[in-house]
């Protein structure tokens, strides 16, 4: 490296924090790299020479903090300016109906008269907002509770999605752009079959997958899990947002921050349903999981006209997908022993693929639940991914049952340490009598 003094090493720094940026975003966002793996790793390369030289140097937005930072001991608060609020659900069409129906009654505008809004890919991760201010990233932190999340600062700046520093020659004071982090499928099968040789627990779906890698305390663990972001609205903004939910958007998409390119302006009830019908079609081959569409005003005028109820605007509404089903064998019925004692049958499964996810196993819930069902082992099911995230059997395909399928018997004692099960008056749940024993 040639020799540098402490102003010219803070200029290229400058410089190659913009242009790594730059070329993260093609790559990243654009599907359009501009130079070769080997030109980008080079760049990489000279802006850690020139860090390791130069320490007091590193900027705040640096290439290199997207590798990973020292481990924390702990994740500190973040008190959110403007809540996080949750979205009421629609799981039927007449719902969503009735949805723009209410708005165009709150708004005294004819029972026809035409509505825009900004329909959605309702993506299945973990809500995350994030705080720039001056146009650089200064804070990242989990939705919490709505109004208080968990700072994850260090692990956002690992995902490649989110800019460090936002790319416009103006930036606004500050912005909190809000989004949700999540990971593609194809990155979920890999993980897992890393985690499997390593006899390491798996994850149960790409959306626990994210979380736990977004609350890793070694955010270079964060690193490694190679996560996604799209930005879908924002929080506190100086000035604040006017004009359109999609103009500002695009403005979003403009600053470098990966937006979703399946959001589409519908006029009309018969418009968002096309859509909701359109992505439920093409939801096998996203990449990534979804669980719905969500449906917002676009005119923020209106949306401030609008305005809350409880806990969830008026302008918005998200529209579910009904749970994926699919049709297996039961192998077998086990019980598993719960901290508390709880006996809880689990029906293991003939593999099958629900919704992009290898399901093995299906909650039973109880005896009871059993009983009424009747399931038996050798039985073909019907199981499904309630709220598109835990199995459980639905019903049984009783005309192809196997002979000498026996009904199942639930056990009076305890699998793990033999003690008398017993099932108190008025509850569904038998439970371990041993105690400390077991």
């Amino acid at each position: 490296m040639e020799a540098l003094d402490e102003k010219a090493a803070a200029a290229e720094l400058a410089r190659l924090a913009t242009v790594i940026a730059r070329h993260d975003r093609l790559y990243h966002q654009e599907d359009a790299p501009a130079i070769s793996d080997a030109d980008y790793d080079a760049l990489v390369r000279r802006n850690r020479a020139i860090e390791a030289r130069f320490p007091a140097l590193v900027r705040p937005d640096s290439p290199s903090l997207r590798v990973g930072a020292a481990p924390a001991e702990a994740f500190g608060k973040v008190v959110h300016p403007v809540p996080m609020l949750s979205l009421d659900n629609a799981m039927e069409d007449a719902a969503v109906v009735e949805f723009l129906a209410r708005i165009r009654r709150f708004l005294n505008l004819a029972a026809d008269a035409p509505v825009e809004l900004l329909a959605e890919p309702k993506i299945d991760g973990l809500s995350c907002a994030l705080r720039y201010e001056a146009g650089l990233l200064v804070t990242g932190a989990t939705r919490g509770d709505g109004t208080t999340g968990e700072d994850i600062t260090a692990n956002v700046r690992t995902i490649r999605d989110i800019p460090q520093r936002l790319d416009t020659g103006d930036p606004p004071p500050v912005l909190e752009v809000r989004g949700e982090i999540f990971m593609e499928l194809e990155e979920f099968r890999k993980l897992n079959e890393r985690r499997a040789k390593e006899e390491l627990p798996v994850f149960a779906n790409p959306r626990n997958a994210a979380a736990g890698s977004v609350r890793q305390l070694d955010s270079a663990i964060t690193a490694t899990r190679r996560l996604r972001f799209f930005a879908y609205g924002w929080g506190a903004a100086e000035p604040p947002v006017t004009g359109s939910y999609h103009g500002f958007l695009e403005r979003l998409a403009g600053m470098g921050l990966r937006v979703n390119p399946l959001n589409r302006i519908c006029r009309s009830a018969a418009e968002l349903l096309a859509y909701h019908a359109e992505i439920g079609e093409r939801r096998a081959g996203l990449g990534y999981d979804i669980d719905g569409v969500v449906y917002k005003v676009d005119d923020l005028r209106l949306q401030q006209r609008l305005g809350f109820v409880g806990r969830a605007p008026r302008w918005a509404i998200a529209h579910k997908f009904p749970a994926q089903q699919a049709v297996t064998v039961v192998d077998e019925i086990v019980i598993q022993v719960g901290r508390t004692g709880a006996l809880t049958p689990v029906a293991r499964l003939a593999p099958i693929t629900v919704g992009g996810v290898v399901v093995g196993r299906a909650t039973l819930h109880n005896q009871d639940y059993i009983e009424e069902k009747d399931i038996r082992v050798g039985d073909t099911v019907v199981i499904q991914r309630a709220g598109d995230v835990i199995p459980q059997v639905v019903e049984v395909v009783t005309d192809r049952r196997p002979k000498g399928a026996a009904p199942f018997v639930f056990p009076e004692t305890c699998p793990e340490c033999g003690s008398h099960a017993v099932r108190p008056p008025g509850e569904a749940v038998r439970r371990c009598t041993g105690g400390l024993i077991c």
